[in-house]
């Protein structure tokens, strides 16, 4: 007997095959009342972006960028933005579109934000918001003017890194900037009248720089004492950015803790502490494949167990994702025809 099971009344339903002990009992799952969204918090240099788009090769997804700095044009040594090519291919928003003399508020973001959500959505795509500023994400969020939660289901993911090993890795990622070219990018916008309390000139490298621009803009000292001014400015730019990460984990655990919102713990230390190849190994372990087991339990309530099945680098940078579950064929079949349908659907 040919048995289909509805699940709902809403309109424009699709097909979705349920394993069962009998056989694949063909199931009708509509649209979901809210649509699905997925946010990744997390300090400064914690991989934020990196797990983003570790599932949007799992899922059709697109990111939103919720970083208060990055969301402006310019600086992209200093504001440490993401490169077209770690990209791979993810359609990113909000990165670098505001003009740097701009003010952009948590509410510019959380109108912009919601306007890119349905618009990704319509698209048939899963939207992931991912950046530091947790005022941005509370904003669009929990003010009411934007109706996020009558309109959203929302899955958090917080990348989490022992804070003295984090230290360790921002004050060599400064380092790395300063190898990068991030003197000569601040100092070509550097402006002896300028106001460092709006827009772009907020961002942690560009103050810090001041008073070594400011001797070499006037000439005055010797290149001893300028060097030693140099040294000041990046060191007083590790020690800011290490107090940006104390001060974007206390409002993540308010979050948690005072308002209570539910958000999903990902420890990413112990790939911090490697070197090498071990690194991607233990980021794939610890952090990408409990996230990818967590957004998918979200989207489509499927539970799984803790024997993961790898997934090649080759197969995350196609532009149609599937999701690869440590389960029964039949099971990986109705998560891949799950993944279609985000896709697919209206």
């Amino acid at each position: 007997m040919n048995m289909t099971m509805i699940i709902c009344q809403q309109v424009q339903p699709s097909l979705l095959q349920i394993p069962t002990a009998g056989g694949n009992l063909p199931l009708l799952r509509c649209r979901q009342q809210k649509e699905k969204v997925v946010v990744v918090m997390g300090a400064t240099g914690t991989g934020k972006s990196r797990l983003s788009i570790d599932l949007a090769g799992i899922y059709p997804a697109e990111i939103i960028n919720s970083d208060k700095i990055q969301v402006y044009e310019g600086l992209d040594i200093t504001t440490n933005k993401i490169t077209d090519e770690e990209c791979a291919g993810v359609p990113h928003h909000l990165l670098g579109i505001v003009d740097p003399e701009a003010d952009f508020t948590a509410g510019n973001f959380a109108a912009t934000a919601s306007r890119t959500m349905k618009s990704i959505v319509g698209r048939g795509k899963l939207p992931i918001i991912a950046g530091g500023s947790n005022s941005f994400i509370e904003a669009l969020i929990d003010d009411q003017k934007y109706e996020f939660r009558s309109r959203y289901d929302v899955c958090f993911l917080w990348v989490d890194v022992a804070m003295h090993v984090l230290h360790g890795f921002v004050s060599d990622r400064v380092d790395r900037m300063v190898d990068a070219g991030i003197v000569e990018e601040v100092r070509k916008m550097y402006n002896p009248n300028a106001d460092y309390s709006k827009g772009i000139r907020r961002a942690i490298g560009v103050p810090e720089f001041d008073s070594y621009f400011r001797a070499e803009y006037s000439s005055s000292g010797d290149v001893k004492s300028r060097d030693k001014l140099l040294e000041d400015a990046i060191n007083e730019t590790k020690k800011n950015t290490c107090l940006l990460a104390c001060t974007q984990i206390e409002k993540i655990r308010r979050l948690r803790n005072v308002k209570g919102w539910k958000i999903h713990r990902l420890d990413a230390t112990t790939a911090f502490q490697k070197r090498g190849r071990e690194v991607d190994e233990s980021w794939a372990e610890m952090v990408a494949r409990p996230g990818e087991m967590i957004v998918n339990e979200f989207l489509f309530n499927i539970s799984h167990s803790r024997n993961f099945v790898p997934v090649s680098d080759d197969v995350r940078r196609t532009t149609k994702r599937v999701a690869v579950l440590p389960v029964s064929d039949d099971v990986r079949r109705t998560t891949k025809r799950a993944a279609e349908m985000v896709g697919a659907a209206p």
